[in-house]
């Protein structure tokens, strides 16, 4: 008889930058889905198609859905994230309205990966770090997030909120430990930053000496 194989099952990953892979001469940015292969079982990989700048609807529009559904196999798993540049007013090629295009959008992930056997999962955005002068975390996504928490109900589609997780744990930091988890750095602090950086929206892997203990 010929001996059971396990096929190993892919997670796919649709998305924006705060999930995208970086380019060298982006580091030390990061996106989640560099770090996902870390906490995995071994018999699941990840397929990364998450780019930087798109919406839900610009990431359809480019064509970049239909290769992942092309790969996609029955038991897989596909995550989308996307609302960062779904909120993006003042260009049409990315725009789409939490209730209507974007829940209408959305539906293509869901139904694509349905169709062929796979399990889709929604994702709310990360938030971003926005605090109010009391240091009180700010939501930054409008009703993006309660749009795919409605969408993941109505269509019983496995949800992650990550919007609520990321949220409450900037709180719990607070304004200036927080800092340890974006893309902040001190001029000189890297080459590829020389006058360094503070962005509120992704991310870096945390230095040793910022890490606590």
């Amino acid at each position: 008889m010929t001996p059971h194989t396990h096929r190993a099952r892919t997670v796919f990953i649709a998305g924006d930058s705060t999930a995208a892979d970086k380019h060298a001469t982006a580091a030390p940015e990061a996106g989640w889905g560099m770090a996902l292969p870390f906490f995995l079982h071994e018999h699941l990989t990840v397929a990364n198609h998450a780019v930087n700048g798109r919406s839900s609807k610009s990431f359809i529009d480019e064509g970049r859905l239909a290769p992942v559904l092309e790969a996609i196999r029955p038991g897989d798993l596909l995550l989308v994230q996307f609302g960062h540049n779904d909120q993006k007013h003042d260009d049409p090629t990315r725009l789409t309205e939490p209730w209507t295009g974007y829940q209408q959008h959305l539906l293509q992930y869901v139904a694509g990966a349905r169709d062929r056997g796979a399990q889709p999962v929604l994702l709310t955005s990360v938030e971003r770090r926005r605090f109010d002068a009391a240091g009180t975390a700010l939501a930054t996504h409008g009703a993006y997030p309660e749009a795919v928490r409605a969408l993941a109900a109505a269509h019983e589609v496995p949800l992650l909120d990550i919007a609520a997780l990321s949220l409450a744990l900037w709180q719990k930091l607070g304004p200036e430990a927080s800092k340890g988890h974006f893309h902040w750095l001190e001029p000189g602090e890297s080459p590829n930053y020389p006058d360094g950086v503070a962005d509120d929206t992704h991310f870096h892997p945390r230095a040793p000496s910022r890490w606590p203990g």
